[in-house]
């Protein structure tokens, strides 16, 4: 193992402790998930609703410019929703035919904050808009990031801001021999995707 497959490990290992630290939070304020719905307790829903912001008033407080600049927010909306049935469609004809396993949507597009009682309306519709957006991007990435496995498994010459689940199994750059000898057991390896 060389020092880059040693960091990519350790990022794993702190990504998994990060979802750990994630769930304890449930703890610090009184809620539960159930089969994937977020349930709060009578009391903690009441002093929600005491915390939530009258939307006229959180219009007013955002400004022209900001509510100017709403469109251009919503924008992407269409070609966002064109994306997501287009990747599901590539996914579900494709991936059986390379032997990938397919990619859960429902684990990186959640959508549970525009429940939250302490937020208005205007910010529900923001947070269900940047959470489905934010969790298609990451689907979006790890179908690429597994059709990159089966097809490229070749890491970068230069450094990349940031490596997706998959790059671990890649081969190094100018790495022939190994790419040509282990080519067929990468575009096995997905024992590790859950």
């Amino acid at each position: 193992m060389n020092k880059i497959d040693v960091i990519l490990g350790k990022i794993d290992d702190l990504e998994r402790d990060l979802r750990g630290e994630l769930r304890n939070v449930q703890n610090k304020f009184f809620y539960t998930v159930q089969e994937r719905k977020v349930r709060f307790s009578a009391e903690v829903k009441a002093a929600h609703r005491e915390f939530a912001a009258r939307w006229v008033d959180y219009v007013y407080d955002s400004g022209v410019w900001v509510i100017l600049t709403l469109p251009f927010i919503w924008m992407p909306i269409v070609p966002a929703l064109i994306l997501d049935v287009t990747v599901w469609l590539y996914q579900l004809m494709c991936f059986p035919v390379y032997g990938i396993p397919r990619v859960k949507r429902r684990d990186y597009v959640v959508l549970d904050r525009h429940t939250l009682r302490y937020l208005n309306l205007i910010e529900k519709a923001n947070c269900f808009y940047c959470s489905y957006f934010n969790g298609l991007i990451g689907f979006v990435r790890e179908v690429g990031a597994r059709t990159e496995q089966y097809w490229c498994p070749i890491r970068h010459a230069r450094p990349v801001k940031s490596v997706h689940s998959r790059y671990r199994h890649f081969f190094k750059y100018g790495d022939a021999e190994g790419y040509r000898k282990g080519l067929a057991e990468v575009r096995e390896t997905f024992d590790d995707t859950e």
